[in-house]
């Protein structure tokens, strides 16, 4: 893989390659678990760790990453609810704006607070557009965040904040539809996307059956994450 993450992406998604991504949250997940984990992710040949969660306490980011170092090469990425959950044990992180939401502490405020940090980071940055996607549940991003997440039928409004965030230098969009969602992100809405911007699209939330990943990669998902799916042993 190449030294960059970003790249590693930019490279698959220009070769049509798709990328299975697992979430691990470390609120949920013990690090004693953590050797079984890895040889689970390394049956569903995923490609990259994403480490994050809504509520994770204080150090538990840091000595679970540490953790998953000491049992795979697998490159992980933080997917932070806020920025305490930093730590220069991952090797990149989604540096990340909630676009569909319009609560200035997740659109530049935990930003600014992640940079006294981040300006002495080995961590790659990865500038990332963060859309909320209504999946029939109220997520912990949701109640986090306290923003309303854009309607699945919203095509328009889901499609012109992707676009947007693209104008704005993101090298990601991520089309998130909750934690536990009822409804993952339908498959218009994600080829409507995917058919206006040139960045690698990510797709998560609700996935919960390989069918169901399947689908999102072919309606163009570059990325699709998989998290509670996983937690419960479903995949």
């Amino acid at each position: 893989m190449d030294n960059s993450i970003l790249n590693f992406i930019q490279d698959a998604t220009q070769k049509g390659k798709k990328l299975l991504v697992i979430l691990l949250d470390p609120d949920k997940t013990s690090p004693l678990e953590i050797p079984g984990i890895i040889k689970r992710i390394k049956k569903l040949e995923a490609n990259l760790i994403f480490v994050g969660g809504s509520f994770v306490k204080n150090g538990a980011t840091e000595n679970f990453v540490k953790k998953l170092k000491d049992n795979t090469t697998i490159p992980i990425v933080l997917f932070p609810g806020d920025y305490s959950q930093i730590t220069n044990y991952a090797d990149g992180i989604l540096f990340l704006s909630l676009l569909s939401g319009r609560n200035p502490e997740y659109l530049i405020e935990q930003q600014i607070k992640a940079v006294p940090f981040l300006k002495n980071t080995t961590l790659e940055i990865i500038p990332t557009g963060y859309i909320l996607i209504d999946g029939g549940v109220k997520s912990s991003v949701l109640k986090v965040s306290n923003t309303t997440p854009i309607s699945q039928n919203n095509i328009e409004l889901a499609v012109n904040t992707a676009v947007a965030g693209e104008y704005k230098g993101k090298k990601l969009i991520y089309l998130e539809a909750g934690s536990g969602a009822k409804t993952p992100v339908k498959s218009s809405l994600i080829a409507n996307v995917k058919k206006e911007i040139t960045v690698p699209l990510i797709v998560g939330g609700g996935i919960k059956t390989k069918q169901q990943i399947q689908t999102a990669f072919n309606s163009g998902a570059d990325i699709v994450v998989i998290g509670n799916a996983f937690e419960n042993n479903i995949l």
